[in-house]
C-alpha cells in the first residue's frame, strides 16, 4: 500500500457518526511497519480490494473498518506464539480500537463474527498474533435484538426467590443414570432446598436416557417437589442437538415438564440460540463448552467476555461460565469481567443471570458471593450437593444453611453446630469421618 492508501484506514471518533459503527478492541502483534499492517488488518475485515480496476471509486469512506485509536506497547524480540508468517521486520505489541461499519453485516451474529474474528482478522499479512478483547455496540445496533425474555428478574419471579443467589445443582453422576434414578436424585435435592436441578451439559438425548423419557419423569418429580415444599422449582433440561432438531427438542422437553432449558451455546451456534430465544416460553440457559478453545491464551483468540456479551445479545436468560479457583484455570479478573458483562447496562437488553461454576459447595459459597459483590448470581455445585455423604437432600440443605450463616454474619463452623448437613461438609473438608 502507498501512504495515501494507508491513510484511508485511519481516522478519529470525531470524524465518524459512531451510531453507524461497532468498536472493536484488539491486542495485536504487528510485524514490519505498524501502519501498513493495521491498514491491511482493516482492509481484510471489511473492504479488502476497495475499488475496481479502471473505475474511479473508493468504497472505504462508507464500508471500511478504520483505526480510531492506537497504543504501541513496545517492541518484542519474538512473537508471543510461534505463528508462521511471511512478513519481516521489527515486532510490536499494539492495542488498537477499530470502528467497523455495521452496515457491512447487519444484525446477524454469524455475519458479525465472520467479519470481526474471521479470515480477514486472523489471516492478515503482518499481524500474526491477534486477540479480540471487546466489542462495543451502539444503541442503533442493539435495537434489532430482543435479548433475554426472562433475565435475572424473570428467573427470580418464576422461583419467587429474591434477595439471595439462585441455587442450581448438576445431578451427579452426570451421565449414565436411568431417568428414574436421575429423577429421584433431583427430587431429593429439591426437597433439600435446591431451586434448579439440571442436566449435565454432556447429557442430552441419549439411548439410555432419552430426552422424551427423562423430561417426563423429571417434570413429574419437580411437581411433586413443589407440592411437598411449597416452593417453585425448576428442572433444567439439556436440549443441545443438531440445529434442525432444536425446536422439536425444546417442545418435547417443555411439554413434559421441563420449565427451563440448557443449551451449549457455542457448539450449536449463537444464531441457533437466537432462534430458540424467539421460540421459547421458558428461560434459556447457556453452558460454556468450547469457550476455552477461543479464550484461554492470554494474547491470542477471543476474550471470553466477548462471547458472554454475544450470548446475552442472542437471548440467554442465564449464562453458566468458568468460575473462581484454580480448577477452572480462569484468572479471577476474567471471571469478574464475565459476570459484569451479564449484569451491566446494555441498552434495552435484559440482564442475564451469571453462574460462575467449578467445584463449588457450601464451603465456597461465601467466597463466590463476596467476589461477585451482589446476590445476583447462580451457584452451581455438583458433587457439593450430589456427593454429600448424607445424600443430595442434605447436600442441598448444606447450601441453604451456608447462605443463612452468611446472611446472619455467623461463621460456618459456628452455624454448623446445630446443622449436621453443613457440619458433614466441614468435616469432609477437614478429613474427618
Amino acid at each position: 500500500m502507498n501512504i495515501d492508501d494507508i491513510k484511508g484506514f485511519f481516522t478519529s471518533r470525531e470524524q465518524l457518526d459512531m451510531a453507524d459503527y461497532l468498536t472493536l478492541d484488539y491486542y495485536l502483534e504487528c510485524v514490519g511497519d505498524i501502519e501498513t499492517a493495521l491498514a491491511h488488518f482493516c482492509s481484510e475485515q471489511s473492504t479488502a480490494q476497495w475499488k475496481r480496476v479502471d473505475y474511479d471509486e473508493d468504497f472505504r469512506p462508507r464500508y471500511a473498518a478504520k483505526v480510531i485509536n492506537l497504543t504501541v506497547e513496545g517492541e518484542l524480540q519474538e512473537l508471543s506464539y510461534p505463528v508462521k508468517h511471511s512478513e519481516t521486520g521489527p515486532i510490536h505489541a499494539c492495542r488498537v480500537t477499530i470502528a467497523h461499519p455495521h452496515r457491512n453485516f447487519g444484525p446477524k451474529l454469524p455475519n458479525l463474527l465472520s467479519a470481526v474474528c474471521g479470515e480477514g482478522v486472523f489471516f492478515t499479512p503482518g499481524v500474526p498474533v491477534v486477540k479480540l478483547l471487546d466489542i462495543g455496540f451502539p444503541d442503533s445496533y442493539l435495537q434489532a435484538f430482543d435479548g433475554p425474555k426472562f433475565g435475572v428478574e424473570g428467573i427470580r419471579d418464576l422461583l419467587q426467590a429474591y434477595d439471595r443467589p439462585i441455587f442450581f445443582g448438576v445431578v451427579k453422576p452426570n451421565i449414565g443414570l436411568s431417568p428414574d434414578d436421575f429423577a429421584e436424585i433431583a427430587f431429593q435435592s429439591w426437597l433439600g432446598g435446591l431451586d434448579i436441578a439440571k442436566d449435565d451439559e454432556m447429557l442430552a438425548d441419549v439411548d439410555w436416557s432419552t430426552l422424551m423419557e427423562r423430561s417426563r419423569v423429571l417434570g413429574d418429580a419437580r411437581r411433586r417437589a413443589e407440592k411437598q415444599t411449597g416452593e417453585p422449582k425448576i428442572y433444567l433440561a439439556n436440549i443441545t442437538d443438531e440445529v434442525d432438531r432444536l425446536i422439536e427438542q425444546h417442545d418435547i422437553a417443555v411439554s413434559n415438564g421441563a420449565n427451563a432449558l440448557l443449551i451449549n451455546a457455542l457448539p450449536v451456534g449463537l444464531s441457533a440460540v437466537r432462534m430458540l430465544a424467539r421460540h421459547t416460553k421458558v428461560p434459556l440457559i447457556g453452558h460454556f463448552p468450547f469457550i476455552a478453545a477461543f479464550s484461554r491464551m492470554e494474547k491470542y483468540g477471543i476474550h471470553s467476555k466477548v462471547m458472554t456479551k454475544l450470548q446475552r445479545l442472542a437471548g440467554l436468560d442465564s449464562i453458566i461460565m468458568p468460575g473462581f479457583g484454580s480448577r477452572m484455570m480462569t484468572p479471577e479478573e476474567e471471571v469478574q469481567e464475565n459476570i459484569a458483562e451479564c449484569l451491566q447496562d446494555f441498552g434495552h437488553i435484559r440482564r442475564s443471570l451469571p453462574v460462575p461454576g467449578g467445584s463449588d459447595s457450601a464451603l465456597t459459597l461465601e467466597t463466590v458471593y463476596r467476589k461477585v459483590g451482589s446476590v445476583d448470581f447462580g451457584f452451581v455445585p455438583g458433587r457439593g450437593v450430589f456427593g454429600h455423604p448424607m445424600g443430595p437432600k442434605a447436600g442441598a440443605a448444606s447450601i441453604r444453611q451456608a447462605w443463612s450463616a452468611i446472611k446472619e454474619g455467623i461463621s460456618l463452623e459456628r452455624y454448623a453446630a446445630g446443622h449436621p448437613e453443613l457440619q458433614a461438609m466441614i468435616d469432609g473438608a477437614q478429613g474427618k469421618k
